[in-house]
């Protein structure tokens, strides 16, 4: 009996050791931690990402851990997953939910942590032709857009909502800008355009047949890694309240957010404002967020661009306030 009551005392106090050790590393791991960086991308129009950076919210935030920031403008939402999976991005400031499940799906340990924006009117369906006014009237027609991303998504749901598919239409993989072109040079019947596009089309003389309203959220995330949940909690602590911060900022002065948001996209304060009231910035995550992603997620299945579904609660980590 007296040995065995000393080996278990001996045990206990090796378990111990073990659990200091690993609290003392983790300790290390995080101290060790001293550059951040985040994803920066002002447009369509990212209003809080502009005010966090045209007012040095982050640095000043983590200069207080001594916590350096550097930014990395990467417009891509695949690029920024690569990013991300290469160590050199922590934070994807507003980030589209495709390329968030499809990065999860490929194996990034990814974790949206919040809402970046909610946009359906800031995503349309336009045309220069005065024959073509509603969903019906896509039917046969060239339609130029990005493939893969919300506006290929609105289109789609749109056909759909009318009995129609993509085999219905002729849909041409295509960027934004070089949609309009081919819309005003005829070479196109209708083209998917998106934020800052859509005012500049209005003043071409193309009209808007339809919006996301009513199709899709245009749900944009603001993800993390696992590691930077786990193991640097404090951080991503950090990074949200800098967010919260510049909400605070957008509410409480909102002529100075629209110059410093027109200034810094080249875009008038008038068609800023304008802009401004398409998009929810609540960085809250709704259970009808994450059933917005499953419907993104479907999309990504049905279009062939994702083989194995993923649980989408699984990435899920909400760390608003």
């Amino acid at each position: 009996m007296k040995k065995q009551h000393v080996l278990i005392m001996a045990l206990m106090v090796l378990s111990l050791l073990t659990i200091g050790c690993t609290s003392k590393a983790s300790v290390q791991s995080q101290a060790t931690k001293n550059e951040v960086s985040i994803s920066y991308v002002k447009l369509p129009l990212n209003v809080p990402s502009i005010i966090e950076k045209k007012e040095t919210l982050f640095e000043n935030a983590f200069g207080e851990k001594d916590v350096n920031v550097t930014f990395s403008e990467i417009t891509q939402g695949s690029k920024m997953t690569e990013a991300m999976a290469a160590g050199s991005l922590d934070f994807c400031n507003a980030l589209g939910g495709t390329s968030a499940i499809l990065a999860a799906a490929n194996g990034l340990d990814i974790k949206v942590i919040g809402i970046y924006s909610r946009a359906p009117e800031a995503f349309t369906i336009m045309s220069n032709d005065a024959d073509i006014n509603s969903i019906t009237d896509l039917k046969g027609k060239k339609i130029v857009g990005p493939k893969g991303t919300i506006l290929h998504q609105l289109l789609l749901s749109a056909l759909v909502s009318e009995g129609l598919s993509l085999d219905d239409v002729e849909f041409i993989n295509m960027g934004i800008g070089d949609g309009l072109v081919a819309l005003s040079s005829d070479n196109a019947d209708v083209a998917l355009v998106a934020g800052p596009a859509v005012t500049q089309a209005l003043e071409s003389g193309n009209h808007v047949i339809t919006t996301g309203k009513g199709y899709l959220d245009a749900t944009i995330v603001i993800a993390t890694t696992g590691d930077m949940v786990e193991n640097h909690r404090d951080l991503v602590e950090t990074y949200m309240g800098v967010h919260d911060n510049s909400l605070t900022f957008m509410s409480e002065h909102p002529d100075e957010m629209y110059a410093l948001v027109a200034e810094e996209t080249g875009i008038s304060v008038d068609a800023v404002k304008t802009m401004y009231p398409w998009y929810d910035f609540n960085p809250k995550i709704t259970g009808k967020d994450i059933e917005e992603l499953k419907k993104t997620q479907t999309f990504l299945i049905d279009n062939g661009m994702l083989e194995n579904e993923i649980d989408i609660e699984s990435i899920i980590m909400d760390m608003t306030k």
